[in-house]
């Protein structure tokens, strides 16, 4: 009787392990190589060799830049002014994209904001994304995100300029960071977040629901719900897709 309670258990055993290793393994995944699940710069294939070119939009007057960052990167960049001078204001929107593609995959917006609204248009590509160097994490983006906005300040032709942030989905979580962290300096006019999250944190349930119980692990915060009640001067536009299925 003995050995078969023995044999019973040694099975029971068995799932037991087998629950454990998957755990570890995914624990292991989620904490050493979460940087290639949050930042999928990769996808799709050729993000970072094919950047679509204003031109293919219908965009004429633009500029391609490499800017360089305080710690050694280099940011490829678009920079549009307004088709139509007549239409033309005195305000820049800054872009942030989203985590995957690159920045021409951002185009037909651009296209709308240059053209429909008069404004030029900084289209920012994060390092280690499309043609920028380096490797995409939390603290380099938000250093990218600021030299994106002392470019700005710093050229001549866009002096007094209104500022305007524009990011989509992670994008909104730099915006969010760069907002706090300047609005003092007085030309942020406002700032707009599409689609964007809590935090990455809260975020991986509904994005990779079989980690939901290993979200503490994860060490890019991107903590936007404690910093955005820190923007007090900045008016925010909203915009939600009720359809999207990452960001709930």
């Amino acid at each position: 009787m003995s050995s078969a309670i023995d044999t019973l258990l040694s099975y029971l055993r068995v799932p037991v392990l087998a629950s454990s290793g998957l755990a570890a393994v995914l624990s292991g995944l989620l904490y050493f190589k979460q940087n290639e699940i949050i930042y999928p710069r990769n996808i799709p294939p050729g993000s970072r060799t094919e950047v679509p070119k204003p031109p293919q939009f219908g965009i004429s007057d633009f500029e391609e830049l490499m800017i360089p960052t305080p710690d050694g990167e280099s940011l490829s960049a678009f920079f549009i002014r307004p088709s139509n001078k007549q239409l033309a204001i005195n305000t820049t929107i800054l872009m942030f994209h989203g985590n995957a593609g690159n920045i021409g995959y951002r185009l037909p917006i651009a296209k709308v904001l240059e053209q429909d609204m008069g404004c030029n248009v900084l289209m920012l590509q994060y390092r280690g994304y499309g043609l920028s160097t380096g490797t995409p994490n939390e603290k380099g983006l938000m250093i990218d995100a600021q030299t994106g906005i002392d470019y700005i300040r710093k050229r001549a032709e866009l002096s007094g300029t209104k500022i305007v942030l524009y990011g989509q989905s992670l994008g909104g979580a730099v915006s969010i960071g760069l907002a706090a962290k300047n609005q003092k300096q007085g030309d942020i006019a406002g700032m707009i977040l599409e689609n964007t999250f809590l935090s990455i944190r809260k975020l991986i349930p509904s994005a990779f629901p079989p980690a939901r119980y290993l979200a503490p692990l994860c060490h890019q915060i991107w903590p936007s719900e404690d910093t955005l009640p820190l923007i007090n001067s900045i008016p925010i536009l909203f915009l939600s897709g009720l359809k999207d299925e990452i960001v709930p």
